[in-house]
């Protein structure tokens, strides 16, 4: 499991590094809050040459995110707001972790037991304003 010291600067290279290096598509996202799970998404989503502008789904739970032909590439949950599994199967979770695009999850704890069984975890670490850990 690679751990790398970055710093903000450095994200774009993380979010190529990390689609390089994972071949799964659903990837949870752990974090105390401010470690940087909605930052490092967003250059993961710009990476992926994404048309719309990567936001954190909190209030929402989950965005999608379509590529210049209109095409679903992948989506964003944001179970922090959860209370339970059973409120994230009745947003239908099930099918978009199943549905081969790529699933960006931060608070995956939340709905630990309806994950698929091959999901990459990526840990991100505050260190100081400016520097963050980063584990896969």
């Amino acid at each position: 499991m690679p751990k790398i010291n970055f710093n903000k600067s450095e994200l774009p290279n993380i979010a190529k590094k990390l689609l390089m290096d994972i071949n799964d598509n659903v990837l949870c996202f752990k974090g105390e809050m401010g470690a940087g799970k909605t930052t490092t998404i967003k250059h993961l989503l710009k990476e992926l040459e994404v048309v719309d502008q990567g936001n954190s789904p909190t209030f929402g739970i989950v965005n999608e995110y379509h590529n210049k032909n209109g095409e679903i590439i992948a989506y964003h949950f944001d179970c922090y707001r959860l209370n339970s599994e059973e409120e994230a199967f009745d947003l239908g979770i099930e099918e978009y972790l199943y549905s081969g695009k790529y699933v960006f999850i931060e608070w995956p704890d939340v709905i630990a037991n309806l994950l698929p069984t091959v999901r990459s975890i990526i840990k991100l670490s505050f260190i100081d304003e400016n520097t963050r850990s980063i584990e896969y």
